[in-house]
């Protein structure tokens, strides 16, 4: 488990530890938050492709798919 403060998301940095399509590292660039300020969703970028994808902010937790930082 990675631990994580969502409101310091915003362009953070990921690696995927099982990349798809070379789409390796990834950057945080939005915070989807509801109306009570609670952040529901990051928006990641791939590096190279510059491809989005929403996701649940929460998925960056499980180690076995994400890694903090580029590595």
């Amino acid at each position: 488990m990675n631990p994580i403060n969502p409101s310091k998301l915003l362009l953070s940095k990921w690696t995927a530890a099982h990349p798809q399509n070379r789409e390796k590292h990834f950057l945080v660039t939005d915070l989807y938050r509801d109306d009570a300020g609670t952040v529901l969703h990051v928006e990641l970028q791939a590096v190279l492709t510059r491809r989005s994808e929403r996701l649940d902010w929460k998925a960056l937790k499980d180690s076995d798919v994400w890694m903090p930082g580029w590595k």
